[in-house]
């Protein structure tokens, strides 16, 4: 079956496309370093390789003080936001596709608005608009959290109603004709299998929200970009430097999520806890009882 996919989908090049590829891909390696060479010569004509500027990255106290507490922050907002988010998508993601208007178009203005508004504004008004409803200082935590929640999560709640979407309708109807209610189709069929499609994009929107944690320098929170770049910076006056080891950080951060979610995928995969498949044999061997709970096909629920 993959094989016929494969060929379809992709056409093996044959010796002058190969030939074509080996020298675009020359071109773009000399090109790349061409940029990579002319960057570095403008930094070292201003002196931004200096042994001075890169010391203070050998001393404990800088990390200690700065990079460490900094980046802690950074993770200690991403980790409960991933959750919230993830939690908050798959809650407005079911409720987008409930057959209850009452449900469905609440959800999905609140989807809609949250996806619309600037992450930046968003924490800025949860930052300084909430207060006056609260009489009550919000924590910078917090306010970062909220806004990291309200946006990631409704991308990911659209990520995960286009992967229900994406299902083959079969796979409902032959779980409704066993007589399965519909909240046990949603739980049992489709958001496992639509969670599983849809893992790519959620892994990218997890890493965009780890990236957005550095909005939080703008109302005082100290993570790694206020704690790391412009802290740090302004003691040492070595602000590339520092923002360098910032944006290193950032990349290992990234790529580990996106190395565990792969173990998380190939895991899955290989131990067989996809959601179990539902065959046409099963729901013709089960129509009688499904006739019983309310009729053959229809949803319960």
């Amino acid at each position: 079956m993959s094989s016929n996919t494969d060929a379809v989908l992709y056409d093996h090049p044959g010796p002058r496309a190969k030939a074509r590829n080996i020298v675009l891909t020359a071109v773009f390696g000399v090109a790349l370093a061409a940029a990579l060479w002319w960057i570095y010569r403008k930094f070292d004509e201003k002196n931004q390789w200096d042994g001075a500027l890169w010391r203070p990255f050998l001393e404990a106290s800088t990390w200690t003080d700065y990079i460490l507490p900094g980046l802690w922050s950074t993770i200690s907002a991403a980790a409960v936001a991933m959750v919230l988010s993830l939690v908050f998508g798959l809650v407005f993601s079911v409720g987008r596709l409930s057959d209850h208007w009452w449900l469905r178009i609440p959800a999905g203005a609140v989807v809609e608005f949250f996806r619309a508004v600037p992450l930046l504004l968003m924490i800025f008004f949860i930052f300084y608009g909430i207060p006056f409803i609260t009489e009550e200082p919000m924590p910078p935590f917090w306010a970062v959290v909220a806004g990291l929640t309200l946006y990631n999560g409704s991308v990911l709640a659209e990520a995960f109603r286009a992967g229900i979407h994406a299902v083959p309708r079969g796979q409902s109807e032959a779980a409704y004709a066993i007589g399965m209610r519909k909240h046990q189709v949603m739980a049992d069929i489709l958001i496992p299998q639509a969670a599983r499609a849809m893992l790519p994009v959620i892994v990218s929107q997890l890493v965009v929200l780890v990236k957005d944690t550095a909005l939080g320098y703008i109302i005082g929170y100290t993570e790694l970009l206020q704690n790391g770049v412009n802290t740090l910076g302004a003691n040492f006056g070595n602000i590339v430097a520092a923002a360098i080891v910032a944006a290193v950080l950032y990349i290992l951060l990234n790529a580990t999520l996106t190395f565990f979610a792969g173990v998380l995928e190939r895991r899955t995969r290989r131990t067989g806890k996809a959601p179990r498949v539902v065959a046409a044999g099963d729901a013709a061997g089960a129509s009688a009882p499904a006739a019983t709970v309310g009729g053959v096909g229809e949803p319960q629920g």
